[in-house]
């Protein structure tokens, strides 16, 4: 062969690489074919594919409009009919606890009080003198008996400290409003029978004034000192845990419901690292005083490409109602002496109010209460007054499970978001009357059709811990109402599946001011998808709770796949 023969073909061979390579940046990274693509667009509600290039969606259509995307560098994914949607976005839930869950009891399942004794014995026999036991998840409304002694439901520690007589041992309510402490956790942290509730919080005692080791709201605080000496887990361990389990659930960016500027730190070094695969959304939750020391220098949008926000502050009004802690206008039915707990005082609520408004933050307030939600909405509704020229300001109210009627509309007028939890009326429901009586119930807990109809956003989640992150399951609450005693809650409260699914996407995404960048599949907004092995708006309403992920991408990368897992 000639030289000249030789040197045109080395020329063409050059001449179709760099053609492929000019033809290839103008292709996707990612193609999705073959699917039932539900976009969450109201302007193009349905399609069949999807493509994506540099962590965006480049284009959204039929397997024939996509195809002129694919090019050689193109990873092509055969959905063979399974259901895309928007990336969920967990809208409420505690992202560190979901890893530190993963490191102690896993209480949530326990049948009765017996059983958490017997696994704490366990975990004692196999702990050095002195090392904290912690555990989580404990709900005595869900025992299968009650435990004998008891007051309120609640047992005496005397058989739990008899189980860990040398170790300290602290139980976590599945609420997150209250612990459950033995004696050596108690004599650790010197409290006795003269120790004094705080404020906000009660030491729950016997007949003879002795406390029996349950400490509700604030109280749970006193027990610091049995926590001191622990060796605290690797924060970023931690975070690890939590976004391999979020991951797993199709969640593709979550709302933090409150961390410390020290937690956010972790957040941040990681975002920049490359190292955190999930979206944070995070509200801080710090004292007033920290607040106004560091709030101006904790603000961050969409930092380590989008993977990190900080923009809310969160502030806790009153309990939860399984602990008897939230904050009620008339008595609990089966508590008559309490109204629960108002655990923040209103003048710092004011305070932090006025800090949101100077540094541009979101205020997002626990509020479970009629009272406690009553309260939040007059303080919400001062400062809206106090400062006119601020607009579309998105504050918002998490939980909002108990209202009173006249408090329901104010959502839709104040424009004021109801960051709720569907899978909350569903595990509270078999209970829930005993604690309001079956008028309050009706007329005000978890109102989701009366909020909707009165203009509010849903914004939905599972507020993990409390309950499996597991968006499926939540989604499944809000369209069936369907309780786990195979009764229906208030059926007239029920969602419709869009509803259902644009509080779980779009609404999130407008709830922290990030709908222009995900909460629905269009072309621009970012490459955020969750595979579904089956059409989330058409099967049976009882074969929901079987959907499965398929895969979760995040940016245009997939995180997790069902089939490798």
């Amino acid at each position: 062969m000639s030289l000249r023969i030789i040197l045109s073909t080395i020329a063409i061979l050059v001449l179709v690489a760099i053609l492929q390579v000019i033809g290839d940046s103008d292709s996707a990274d990612l193609v999705l074919r073959n699917g039932n693509v539900i976009t969450i667009d109201d302007d193009n509600p349905s399609a069949q594919a999807i493509a994506i290039r540099e962590g965006k969606i480049l284009a959204i259509g039929s397997n024939s409009d996509i195809d002129e995307f694919v090019g050689s560098r193109t990873e092509i994914i055969d959905l063979e009919g399974q259901t895309a949607i928007p990336g969920f976005i967990e809208g409420h839930a505690h992202f560190t606890g979901v890893g530190e869950a993963q490191l102690q009891l896993n209480l949530m399942n326990v049948a009765n009080w017996d059983e958490v004794v017997a696994m704490v014995e366990e975990a004692a026999s196999n702990a050095v003198p002195g090392e904290l036991i912690l555990g989580r998840g404990w709900h005595q409304e869900k025992w299968d008996r009650a435990p004998v002694p008891n007051v309120e439901g609640i047992p005496l520690h005397i058989t739990l400290s008899a189980a860990s007589p040398d170790n300290p041992v602290l139980l976590t309510h599945v609420s997150g409003h209250a612990v459950y402490a033995n004696a050596n956790a108690m004599e650790l942290s010197g409290i006795d029978h003269a120790t004094p509730d705080p404020s906000g919080g009660e030491i729950i005692r016997d007949g003879m004034g002795n406390p029996i080791g349950y400490f509700r709201e604030t109280a749970s605080r006193l027990l610091s000192p049995a926590r001191e000496g622990a060796t605290p887990p690797d924060p970023r361990r931690i975070v690890e845990l939590a976004q391999e389990e979020v991951l797993s659930k199709g969640i593709t960016s979550f709302q933090d419901a409150g961390s410390s500027f020290e937690e956010i730190d972790v957040f941040k070094e990681m975002a920049e690292d490359g190292s955190l695969d999930i979206r944070l959304w995070v509200m801080v939750r710090e004292s007033v005083a920290e607040l106004t020391e560091h709030l101006a220098a904790y603000k961050m949008i969409g930092v380590g490409d989008d993977r990190l926000t900080v923009r809310a502050i969160k502030m806790a009004i009153d309990g939860a109602l399984g602990s008897h802690g939230a904050w009620l206008l008339e008595p609990y039915s089966d508590l008559p002496e309490s109204a629960g707990l108002n655990t923040s005082d209103l003048e710092d609520a004011a305070a932090t109010a006025e800090l949101a408004i100077e540094h541009g933050y979101q205020f997002a307030m626990h509020a479970i209460g009629d009272r406690g939600n009553r309260e939040t909405l007059d303080i919400f509704q001062w400062a809206f007054t106090n400062n006119p020229d601020e607009k579309d300001l998105r504050w918002r109210v998490e939980h909002a499970q108990n209202l009173h009627p006249d408090d329901i509309p104010r959502f839709g007028n104040l424009q004021v978001i109801a960051a709720m939890q569907g899978v909350h009326a569903t595990s509270d429901g078999p209970w829930i009357a005993d604690r309001l009586g079956q008028e309050r119930v009706e007329r005000g807990a978890y109102v989701w059709r009366d909020l909707i109809d009165a203009g509010a956003i849903i914004a939905n989640g599972t507020d993990a811990p409390v309950e499996d992150v597991d968006p499926i399951a939540s989604y499944y609450s809000s369209v069936s109402r369907m309780m786990g005693n195979g009764e229906v809650l208030t059926p007239r409260q029920k969602m419709t599946r869009m509803e259902a699914l644009k509080s779980y996407t779009i609404n999130n995404a407008y709830a922290g001011f990030e709908e222009n960048i995900k909460g629905s599949l269009e072309v621009g907004k970012l490459a955020d998808i969750t595979v579904l092995d089956r059409d989330i708006l058409t099967i049976p309403e009882e074969d929901i709770p079987n959907i499965t992920i398929s895969y979760t991408i995040v940016g245009g990368e997939i995180m997790y796949s069902g089939d490798s897992n």
